[in-house]
Order: C-alpha cells, then sequence, then structure tokens
C-alpha cells in the first residue's frame, strides 16, 4: 500500500507541502485543490452553489464562501439543495451542490437521482474525512463506526455517470474528466476529496478555463457521420408524411435552433410528450401539439399512427406517466432515433455522432425532401373563465384563470401531484418555458426547485403551483428564497390531502392520505420573508383580485389557494389502475 502511494506521487506532495522544495520541483505554486475546484466552475459559468455546510466540506464551504465570483447559498437541508441544483442546473446547463460525507450525501442522494433519471449535469461535491484518519482507521462521527470510509462511496457513485477523488497530483486531470463526462451525457457528477487533501496545493499546470458553452458535447466519426445522414435522408426521401419527437433533450444539449433549423428546412411538423412540453416553443407554426399515447389530442393521435417514418429527436421517453400509460401507437418500423450520440434505425446503429453535427449536416444536404404543409391543428381558443365572483375555487375556475395571468417568456413550474395533469395541458404564452419531473416525480421536488429557477434566471418570472402535501415536505426553502433575494410566485392548492395518491388508489378515504392543517398564507412572514405579496384565497372574486395585485408589482407572491373539498379525485377506473401498477391477473376479453 506505501509503495502505491509513493508511486502516484501524492507522498511527495505530503512530504513537501508549504516547503520551497516542493514550489520549485516543477509543481504548480499555491492554489489549494478546493480553490482550483472553485476558480474552474467559476470559469464554467455557474454564479451559484447550493448546500449545508459540514464539517468535513469546510473546504470546500470556504473556497466558494471566499470567491466573490460565485454565490453560497446554503439550503434548509441537503436534500432541498439537490432540488434547486436540479432547477438551477435546467435553466444553465449546469449546476453544483456541497455536501459533507456519510449523512449529508446520503440525505441528498434522492435528489441527485433525480437529476440522473431527467438528465441534468450537477456536479455533487462531497467533503470526505483526512486521508490521516483513514490510514488509521478511525471511529469518526457520520460512519458506521467500522473504520471503514469507503461506505458510501458507491451510493452516490450510482448517482452519477462518474466519480472521482481529488488529489493534489491528480486535481487538474480528474476535474476535467467529470466535467466532460459529465457535459457529454448530460447526467452528475460525483467529486470527493480528503480534508486534508483539500488543503493541499495543486500538482501541474492549470488546464484551460473553458467556459460551458465551449465544452464539447460530443464527437462524430466522419465516416459514421456521412452513412447517417445518408441513412435518414433515405427514410426521408421515402416518406410522405414524416413527423418528428423533440425531446427534452433538446434543451438540454441547447440544441433548440439546430433542430428548428432542420425542422423548418424540410417543413416537418413536431409534437412533444408531457416531459418535452417546451423543448421547443410550442407556439411554433410547425407545432402539432402535444402527445400522450391514446389519453389526449385526437388529431396528434392521427398524425402519429398515420406517418410513415418518426424522428424521434433526442430521445423521447416511452415511460406510463409520458404516454399515456405506455399507449403510444408509433410504429416500430417507422421509427428513426436521433440520440444524443447516435442514430438508431430498426436494428442498424450509427455512431458515435454528435446530434448537433447530424442535425447541422441534415439541413444543409441538398438532398433533404421538403415536404408539403402539414395539417397543423388550429391553436386552442382562449380558455373560458367558469364561475361567478362568490364561488368557491375548484380546478375548472382556477387553471383557466391562471393561463390568462402567464406572460410570454415566464418560467412554469408543475410539482409532482394532480398539478401535473392540469399544467402539461394547458396552452402557454410564446416563450414560456415549462417544467416537471415526469419521470423521477419526486413529491416536494418544485419549491426547492424554483429557488434554483429564481437564482438561474433573475430577470423571469418564476411560477410554482404545488400541491399542500408536495409543499410540506420542503415549505422551509421559501425563507431561503427570501434571503438570496429570490422573488418567485407560489401557488400552493390546499385541498388538505395527498390527492395525487387518492387518484391512484383502489379505494379512497385513507386517513395516510390526510394532512396537517398549516396556515399556509402566514408562512412567508413565519420563515422571515420581508415585503412579500401573501393571500389567503377561497373564492373567485378573491383569486381573481389576488392575481390582479400580482400583476401590479415585482414583489414575491404566496398565494394559498383553497380548493373545494368537492374536487377531491376519485380513483382512476380499475382497468387503468392494472394497466399502471399490472397488480391484478390480465383480463381476458
Amino acid at each position: 500500500m506505501f509503495a502505491q502511494w509513493w508511486a502516484t506521487g501524492e507522498f511527495w506532495a505530503t512530504v513537501f507541502l508549504g516547503t520551497d522544495s516542493y514550489r520549485e520541483g516543477g509543481m504548480s505554486g499555491s492554489m489549494t485543490v478546493v480553490e482550483y475546484v472553485a476558480q474552474r466552475f467559476v470559469a464554467l459559468g455557474i454564479g451559484h452553489i447550493f448546500g449545508v455546510p459540514g464539517d468535513y466540506a469546510f473546504p470546500f464551504n470556504d473556497a466558494f464562501d471566499d470567491s466573490p465570483a460565485i454565490q453560497w447559498v446554503g439550503c434548509c437541508s441537503e436534500l432541498n439543495a439537490a432540488y434547486a441544483a436540479d432547477g438551477y442546473a435546467r435553466i444553465r446547463g449546469a449546476a453544483l451542490l456541497s455536501t459533507t460525507y456519510g449523512v449529508g450525501e446520503l440525505s441528498a442522494l434522492n435528489g441527485v437521482m433525480g437529476s440522473r433519471a431527467e438528465h441534468l449535469a450537477v456536479f455533487h461535491l462531497v467533503g470526505h474525512p483526512s486521508r490521516r484518519l483513514q490510514r488509521i482507521r478511525a471511529v469518526t462521527h457520520h460512519s458506521l463506526g467500522d473504520g471503514d470510509f469507503n461506505r458510501f462511496i458507491p451510493l452516490s457513485a450510482a448517482a452519477c455517470c462518474v466519480s472521482v477523488e481529488l488529489t493534489p497530483r491528480n486535481c487538474i486531470a480528474e476535474l476535467e474528466r467529470a466535467i466532460e463526462r459529465a457535459l457529454t451525457f448530460c447526467l452528475p457528477a460525483h467529486i470527493y476529496v480528503p480534508e486534508d487533501y483539500a488543503l493541499m496545493p495543486i500538482v501541474g499546470t492549470p488546464a484551460p478555463m473553458r467556459h460551458l458553452d465551449e465544452m464539447p458535447r460530443g464527437i462524430s466519426d466522419a465516416t459514421e457521420l456521412r452513412a447517417a445522414v445518408a441513412a435518414v435522408l433515405e427514410r426521408l426521401a421515402k416518406a410522405e408524411r414524416p413527423l418528428a419527437f423533440v425531446s427534452h433533450m433538446i434543451s438540454r444539449y441547447r440544441l433548440e435552433s439546430s433542430v428548428a433549423n432542420f425542422l423548418e428546412r424540410a417543413n416537418i411538423p413536431f409534437a412533444t410528450t408531457p416531459m418535452d412540453k417546451t423543448a421547443i416553443d410550442p407556439t411554433h407554426p410547425l407545432f402539432l401539439g402535444m402527445y400522450s399515447g391514446g389519453s389526449m389530442a385526437p388529431d396528434v393521435q392521427r398524425a402519429v399512427a398515420e406517418s410513415d417514418c418518426v424522428l424521434d429527436l433526442g430521445g423521447v421517453i416511452w415511460s406510463d406517466l409520458n404516454t399515456g400509460f405506455w399507449s403510444d401507437q408509433v410504429d416500430q418500423e417507422s421509427l428513426v432515433r436521433l440520440m444524443p450520440h447516435d442514430v438508431q434505425i430498426g436494428e442498424d446503429s450509427y455512431g458515435p455522432n454528435w446530434l448537433g453535427d447530424v442535425l447541422r449536416d441534415l439541413a444543409e444536404a441538398a438532398s433533404l425532401k421538403r415536404f408539403p404543409a402539414a395539417q397543423i391543428p388550429e391553436p386552442p381558443p382562449s380558455p373560458t373563465l367558469a364561475g361567478s365572483a362568490n364561488d368557491p375555487i375548484s380546478y375548472a375556475r382556477f387553471y383557466p384563470r391562471l393561463q390568462r395571468f402567464l406572460r410570454a417568456g415566464d418560467t412554469v413550474i408543475s410539482d409532482t401531484g394532480t398539478c401535473m395533469l392540469h399544467l402539461t395541458a394547458m396552452p402557454l404564452p410564446p416563450g414560456t418555458n415549462f417544467y416537471t419531473q415526469t419521470l423521477w416525480g419526486s413529491v416536494g421536488w418544485g419549491t426547492p426547485c424554483s429557488l434554483g429557477m429564481c437564482l438561474a434566471a433573475p430577470q423571469q418570472r418564476t411560477i410554482l403551483v404545488t400541491g399542500d402535501g408536495a409543499h410540506q415536505m420542503t415549505a422551509m426553502e421559501v425563507g431561503t428564497m427570501d434571503r438570496y433575494g429570490a422573488k418567485p410566485i407560489l401557488f400552493v392548492l390546499n385541498n388538505s390531502s395527498y390527492a395525487v395518491e387518492e387518484l391512484i388508489s383502489r379505494t379512497t378515504g385513507h386517513q395516510y392520505n390526510d394532512l396537517a392543517p398549516w396556515r399556509y398564507a402566514e408562512l412567508p412572514a413565519v420563515l422571515g420573508c420581508r415585503d412579500w405579496f401573501a393571500a389567503k384565497v377561497t373564492t373567485v372574486a378573491e383569486l381573481e383580485a389576488a392575481l390582479e395585485a400580482i400583476s401590479q408589482t415585482d414583489r414575491a407572491a404566496y398565494i394559498e389557494v383553497v380548493v373545494d373539498p368537492a374536487e377531491q379525485p376519485h380513483p382512476l377506473p380499475g382497468r387503468m389502475l392494472d394497466t399502471l401498477y399490472k397488480t391484478s391477473p390480465p383480463r381476458q376479453d
């Protein structure tokens, strides 16, 4: 073991730490490992780091807190910090999360796993006990008491596409490797540093301080690229009714303009699934509408079923909640998958091919066929505002008024719950971004996520709709929002229960779905928020007055929307629940 340590050069870094011979021996000067990490992420373009301080992570905490170019955002829990980083990455393309060893990193793990499921480059920085403590197998706090300090590494690594331990000697190369892999695959990275190594000077010449926009996101082999483009063009040449699905991966890789250019040159209409709702602006003239299998939009269903060439741009998630309980009717023979790093047609795969290169070459191909105009459904009419002034608030009275309240360029967030059903189907103004956690579906994600999004794009209105059950899990971050100057608009739907659980239960009235009766509208004041607009609304008139007041100010707003108890959802039909959960024997119809 000593020989291996000596051979890596870490022995020499330890022996000569802080001495003239260390600095004069071809190793870089006084920049420590954590200072280098902070400088590299600042150069990448990340302006905030979310976390909870912890003793083993103090070197990270200090390095970022001392940097004038990045803001430390202290959250109320590591899980909430991970959710906030998730939201930040959706807007800015990457995010930073800091936790301490063991208790902190495991608390964040659900949030980091969500970022993996939904393809977000979150860099999870974990401070570990010093190598000195590890070598003597000391029994320390935050451990299992067995002297094994590697217990949690596989758990954190499982949420990420890469896991690296930074030392003075490998810091430059390994950090660059972690950044490149996370950005190439749009997945989290696990980066951990023992506390003593964190404070040692780095060894070697720093890497070029490239910005996020300058980092390579994929590579293409010239021969494979020509073959892939030719194969796609051949499929399109034979097609009469092509159609494209634009997936969320297009926005993750910032390829919106490339996709729009290709689709416009070929005049190919496109649809999106709920997870991909605003991957390209749904007010685009080629937008067919939302597709969720057989559960909505008959015109779009028909177009998908009749298409003889379906282009999957980026990789649609064909999941239960995203495609109508797997009721999609895409002909697999007609499917052409343009994935981020390869092209798949039938049993043929072409790669490595970076999707940006494929889209560029397709758009520029002289043989690209231009298709006749497709039948695009008319935009839906403006919503009807049901209900009179004194009526209690129902979903049918709330959502149309919310839709009218939205403006072009807003960021709209749906927490996991029944609000997803309404918001994913709601038409939005031009340039509006919509986010929900369709695949991972972690209840409570929305409130901390909106914190991250507010800080990522402070010039935009950030609007969250969350249920009271989800909000109770993470509501403490409302205080964090005010602390760091975030100005969200929060709508908390108070129906006194986990309504989504009632929806997917086979029976109703279970006590375990009941919630504690919080006085939600008082929370901003209790949590220290200053100059927030806060209100509890129970009638249509009160709701409209609150929306009007918010429209006239740039203050943060918190609206408790008391929903008529008669709106409690009934369980989905038994046949639908059987399809979703497969707990009953298959029906013999």
